[in-house]
């Protein structure tokens, strides 16, 4: 027969005991370990952030670049466009836009005529009234501009292409590219449309003097209901003397696009 094995003695049930808590020195070396994952993901979010802004920054300065380009080639100076976004900012804010709106507008309407950057010279240039193929041709830059901004995903370049369109629709349904008429024009193209006109008529241009502010204000008066929209016609003559402050203020200061981007102080 085979010789069994001695049992094995019999070890007693341990007591029920709680789980021994961590050391000191575990919840420490933990508490640290997770600090250093908060400080390195934040660090992470705000390089990346920090990256996006400067793509965004260096995406709307070749912009305007490209729009001063084609404001060179229509009125020689390029100072124009910078005055449009200062006025279409002080304009927004007399309506009642909220602060980064108006903001944002400032440094999108200069580029309300890139489009110009396809135009030919003769048409561009010339003199006196556009024969029907001319104003077909000239009539393109809208559509050019918007096409040039492209379909963005960042605000800013979004609400550049929506004034680009929409800077020449007039407030009877005449305009164009699209004929909209009324609210249905955006109000970013609205408020572009009269302070380009003011501050187009106030300068030297290839073929004609600058007109005088009030001969200015007169034929925006004049445009009331029919270019334009009236309710930012009248609030426009209304504070015609900060707008037209704020031109000499910035014709002085001589921005640049930083100071475009970041604002002047107002006079």
């Amino acid at each position: 027969m085979m010789t069994q094995p001695a049992p094995l003695p019999s070890v007693p049930p341990a007591p029920d005991q709680p789980a021994q808590p961590l050391t000191a020195f575990t919840d420490a070396a933990a508490v640290a370990q997770m600090e250093r994952v908060v400080v390195d993901l934040g660090r992470m979010y705000r390089e990346r952030n920090e990256a996006l802004e400067e793509v965004a920054r260096a995406h709307h300065e070749a912009l305007f670049r490209l729009a001063l380009a084609a404001e060179y080639r229509d009125d020689d100076t390029g100072a124009h466009i910078v005055r449009m976004g200062f006025l279409a900012e002080q304009l927004a804010l007399v309506v009642g836009m909220a602060a980064d709106d108006a903001a944002m507008l400032r440094k999108a309407a200069p580029m309300h005529d890139v489009g110009k950057i396809g135009i030919p010279d003769n048409v561009l240039k010339k003199p006196g009234a556009f024969d029907a193929e001319e104003r077909a041709v000239m009539n393109q830059h809208p559509a050019m501009g918007a096409n040039i901004l492209g379909a963005s995903r960042i605000p800013l370049f979004q609400l550049a292409a929506e004034t680009a369109l929409s800077h020449h629709e007039r407030w009877d349904g005449r305009g164009y590219p699209s004929s909209l008429a009324g609210e249905a024009i955006p109000l970013s193209g609205r408020i572009v449309a009269i302070v380009d006109f003011f501050d187009a008529l106030t300068m030297d241009r290839c073929y004609r003097a600058a007109f005088s502010d009030t001969e200015a204000l007169a034929m925006l008066r004049a445009e009331r209901g029919r270019a334009f929209d009236p309710r930012l016609v009248d609030a426009f003559i209304a504070h015609a003397p900060r707008m037209v402050a704020l031109r000499n203020h910035i014709n002085r200061l001589n921005p640049s696009f930083a100071d475009l981007v970041l604002g002047v102080p107002m006079p």
